[in-house]
This record gives C-alpha cells, structure tokens and sequence, in this order.
C-alpha cells in the first residue's frame, strides 16, 4: 500500500527495508519496507518511517518473498534429533512435509518404522531403531502431531497419513507384506479410521505407494516390499474416497519402472459420475535419460485428465538436474531389477562380494542390466558414470566404460570386480534425469507441475536437492537476461510458494498484511554456479553419519519463520530463538496463529539477531 502514512504510536519488532517484494500472488514484485510485529506482516510500504521498529534488517537490493514449500521429504526420523532441519531451511524452505511415500512415525512401533523407512530412504539403521526406541511417546495420529508442540522446530511442518504405516499397524507388518493376505473387514474399517482421525487431525492427505521397489530393512522381512504396495485398488480406492470427500490431497507413488499404473492414479483423480476431483499429488516427473519420451507422454495424458475429465492431478517436478552419488551398490536404483535387490539384500559386505564374484549372479546381473525389454529408470550407461572417489587412485576421474577399455573387459564385469575390490569406498557420479535445459524449462512450466521432490532427509549419501527453491529462480532470472521464453521470477515465486501452499490447504505462501511472516531473502547476485557445487557433511545426532549437501550461504542471507529470524548468512541462529523453536505443526484448512515473543523475550532475541 504505497503512500500509506504510518501513525507515530505503529511498532513493529523488526522492519525489512528496502527489498524488491514478491508477494507469492504472481503480483509484479515492488521496492518496499516490511513492517513485522508479534510474527505478523504488518504493513507493506513505500517507506516506513525510521524509529518505528526495534530492529531494521536493510535488504536493499535483495529479493523478499515468502518462504518455500517443500511438498515431499522424509524428515521423519531427523526432525527428532535434530528438528532445526538446517539443511532446508537455510535454503528458504519455511514449510516441509513429512509422510511421503505411504512412510510415517505416527503409529507403527520403532522396529516397523525402522524397518520400513531406512532402506528405502537411505537413512542409517543403527541409528533409526534407537531413535525411535528411545523417543516414540506417541501412538496415535493426534498424539504425533500434539507432540510437536514441544519440538524446537526450524521450519513448519505439515504432515501425510503414510499408508504403510497404517496397514502395518492395522494388519501388523507381516500380514501386511504378505502376498496372499488381503485384510480383513474388521482391518480395512481400521484403515479407514485411522485415515479419518488423521484428516480430522489436520494432516493434510494420504501417502501411498504402488512402486514395488521401495524395499523393507531390518532382518525380519528384509526386501520384501513396503505394505502399501500390496494393496490391491479395491483397497486404495475404499481410501482415496476418505480424501476426496475431505477435500484433501492424495500422495501417489507409481510404479517407476513400469508406469502403467499411472493410468489408474489419473482415473482415481477425475471427476466421473458426479464426484468431486480428487487431489493428486503425483512422484515425479523428469526428463530420464533411460526414456525421452516418457515424460511428454505423462503430461499429455495429464493435461486430458485435467481439462476433459475434471481432474485434479498435480505432479512433482525437480526443478534441477537429478543426480546421484553411489557408494559401489547403494543406491535405490539398483531396487528396479531382482538382481540388484539380491545384492543389497545382503547387509555383510563379505556376503554381498561373495555373491558378486559368481559366475551365475554375474550373467543374471547382466542379463537384467542389459535388457532392452525391462522397463527401467535408471539409464544403466557405464559411458556417463564417473567415479570419484576410489583407493586406487588412478581410476578417479574416469568412466567405468573408460576402465573397462583400458583392461579388456566387459563393463558389467569391470563395474562387478571394482565392487568386489574396493565396496563402499567405491565412489561413483551419474546424472539421471533433467539434463537437458530445454526440456527441463518445458516441464517446470506446466501447469500441472510443482516444483519440489527434494526427498530432503533420505538418501543420504546419494542426493541433495534441498536447494530446489534457489534453482528455479536460478531458472527463471537466467531466462529472463538471456531472453528466453520461460516464466517471469514472480510467476517463478509464485510456484514455489503460494501456489502450493493454497492447494494443500496449508496457511502459507504469501507476503501480504496479516500473514504470518515467513519470508526468505535471496541475493540474485549469488543464484550462480555455487548451487550445484555438492559438498559432505557430518550429521553428529547419527553419530557422524556423512550425507550429500549444498551449501550457498551467501545466497540466503535471512530466512524468517513465524517473524523471527532463523537464518543468517546461511547459518541457523543460534541462542534463545532456536531453544524455543521457531516453526510449529500447520494444519490443513487452519488458520495458524503465529508465535507471540514476549516483551522481555525481544531483547534476547535482537540480541541473537
């Protein structure tokens, strides 16, 4: 509101001055001053008069929009040792989600949940199992969101209902990954309970998961499937109907490798007979290298879905190229085909190298790995797989292809002896899918899209997209100078924050009076080749565990979270801020109430600031 006089007695607690303002409306972003009391956007102004705030922030020359959300993470099992989730938000993310992949905490015993949700994710067993052991106070949907009221959060949280979860604890985990067991009237009403308690808790949807690769840990049931994905449709429609009654948001996971059953998530999600759409939230779509095709297939079929049949299908598209970091076998990507689970399915390094030094595993391995019948993900190209990190020195730097020539041998075996040789210490880089610029600006352009799959907290060793936010406004400010038809940063912005945030029902995304004040402020000069330079740090809460990052400091110098500030220059502020916690659990539908800081609290707090 340009020109609009402040009264002598206005207040704020801190005053954001001078920044170019994206409001997360797609609104044209605009030079003004910020005014934030009590965790709340006060005023948005031309000028807001010196004096009237205890604290100024001078982000002149900066952009200020609202914080990001993050629609599919697995911060489950981190945000209870560590629940600042540094990672994220010190790239702008102000919201994540939880629950994705049918995964959840929220009913399960610690050894289910451990079971269910290291393999699959790539988070340390040893360390889960404890955790959960130690920490579970909760047993029911209400009582795990209730028990974030005492959790020193970073970000906001929003959560899914994990079908898996749910079934193993309706049907227990062993019938619940059992072929032939389909469950019982009395469990499938559990079922349909527990995803009503949880939709009347707040949370946002159902998670669930047809993709037969996603594998259990732990020694029980070790690579059987997770249970959502033994549900028939029967099953997961008696669900889904829960959702789209609610008016809330179904998380699908397809089957990667296969797809077809993508045809069965755009059918649930139209409006057939009279019924609503139901909110689809769909994992994911990129432009893989294994299949150029497959992705305009999907969004044609997605964009008919839509417009002639009502539905209301969104999909999840990485705004960045999908890379990968393998430590010899330990990658998902190797879950696609049987030969590969065998392997993984050996926990002993000494049983897993035996197994790979047989003649029989070998043609197996390679008869799967070659196959030009077997869907795949995974493009399986040893000419674009670069090692990086080897005891043998010499082969750092070079392709498998490239060493494989040098000895005279097939690659298949090559790639097989040097994970014999050197296991886990064998290091290994490949770019999977988004590595064409062209097409990947086609895909974040759609309408159906939004920008996320992060998959921030899992896959530790393999990935680090936590910065996906910064990339496509990299995206975008790039287009723009370069003139190239894409979308204008508001646009950019826009699908970032309020637009999502306005779908899931979620009370954030936007940079307006009376909204609570989560912003992030970037630096465009700084959305440049450091977003993608990849890094190793330790997470001390699992025991210095090593995990992928991306850490652009400069390119975030403030993140807000509920009016207070929690980033600084790429830091998590330290002090009586971050003891209190700075996000809180939002519901679905809610209006949320911002944090109030006490008088005396201000202080402390300008002082850690």
């Amino acid at each position: 509101m340009t020109g609009k006089t402040i009264a002598s007695d206005a207040r704020f607690d801190c005053v954001l001055r001078g920044g170019t303002v994206f409001d997360g409306r797609g609104s044209a972003p605009r030079v003004a001053d910020i005014g934030i009391r009590d965790g709340v956007v006060r005023t948005i102004d031309a000028r807001i008069e010196d004096g009237l705030a205890t604290k100024v922030h001078d982000v002149s020359g900066k952009w200020v929009m609202p914080g990001f959300v993050d629609v599919h993470t697995h911060y489950d099992a981190e945000v209870e040792v560590a629940p600042s989730l540094s990672e994220s938000l010190r790239h702008g993310n102000t919201t994540v989600l939880f629950g994705s992949c049918s995964l959840g905490t929220a009913l399960s015993s610690a050894e289910d949940i451990a079971d269910m949700f290291t393999r699959v994710e790539g988070i340390p067993y040893e360390h889960v199992l404890p955790l959960f052991s130690r920490v579970k106070s909760w047993s029911d949907l209400r009582g795990y969101r209730r028990h974030f009221d005492d959790v020193a959060l970073g970000p906001n949280v929003s959560a899914f209902v994990g079908h898996s979860d749910v079934r193993a604890f309706a049907m227990g985990l062993e019938r619940s990954v059992s072929d032939d067991v389909r469950p019982s009237r009395d469990e499938l009403a559990a079922m349909k309970r527990l995803v009503e308690e949880g939709l009347d808790a707040g949370f946002l949807g159902l998670s669930i998961n047809t993709n037969r690769w996603d594998k259990l840990g732990g020694s029980r049931f070790r690579s059987k499937p997770l249970p959502s994905t033994f549900a028939r449709w029967d099953e997961l429609r008696a669900l889904a109907a829960i959702v789209r009654d609610e008016r809330r948001v179904l998380q699908g996971i397809p089957n990667i490798s296969a797809k077809y059953d993508t045809l069965f998530y755009l059918a649930e999600s139209a409006a057939l007979g009279g019924r609503p759409p139901l909110k689809l939230s769909m994992v994911s779509l990129a432009d893989v290298r294994s299949n150029r095709l497959v992705y305009k297939a999907i969004a044609a079929l997605t964009r008919v879905t839509n417009r002639a049949f009502g539905g209301d299908v969104k999909w999840q598209g990485l705004p960045m190229v999908f890379d990968l970091y393998v430590d010899g076998l330990d990658a998902p990507i190797f879950e696609e085909f049987s030969a590969g689970t065998a392997a993984l399915h050996l926990g002993e390094m000494a049983e897993r190298r035996a197994l790979l030094g047989t003649q029989k595993y070998r043609s197996w391995f390679r008869r799967q790995w070659t196959s030009m019948v077997v869907p795949r993900v995974y493009h399986r190209d040893f000419g674009t797989t670069r090692i990086v990190a080897c005891p043998d020195a010499s082969l750092v730097g070079r392709t498998f292809r490239e060493v494989a020539r040098e000895r005279k041998q097939d690659e298949v075996e090559c790639f097989l002896d040097l994970c014999i040789a050197h296991g886990e210490k064998l290091r290994w880089y490949t770019r999977i899918a988004n590595d064409r610029p062209e097409h990947l600006r086609n895909i974040m352009a759609n309408p159906d899209v939004q920008p996320g799959f992060s998959d921030a907290g899992a896959h530790l060793r393999n990935m680090a997209f936590y910065n996906f936010g910064l990339c496509l406004l990299k995206m975008a400010r790039d287009a723009e100078r370069d003139g190239v038809d894409f979308m204008p940063i508001e646009r950019a912005v826009q699908k970032l924050t309020g637009e999502i945030a306005d779908w899931l029902g979620l009370d954030a995304g936007a940079i307006a009076e009376g909204t609570r004040a989560d912003i992030v402020v970037v630096d465009p000069a700084r959305l440049d080749h450091t977003l993608l330079e990849t890094h190793e740090a330790k997470i001390d809460e699992f025991g210095g565990y090593t995990r992928m990052v991306r850490r652009n400091d400069a390119t975030v110098p403030m993140v807000m979270v509920n009016g207070r500030v929690a980033v600084r220059d790429g830091s998590v502020v330290d002090g009586v801020g971050r003891q209190r916690g700075f996000g809180r659990f939002l519901g679905a539908g809610e209006r949320s109430a911002p944090s109030v800081v006490r008088e005396d609290e201000r202080g402390a707090e300008a002082e850690a600031r």
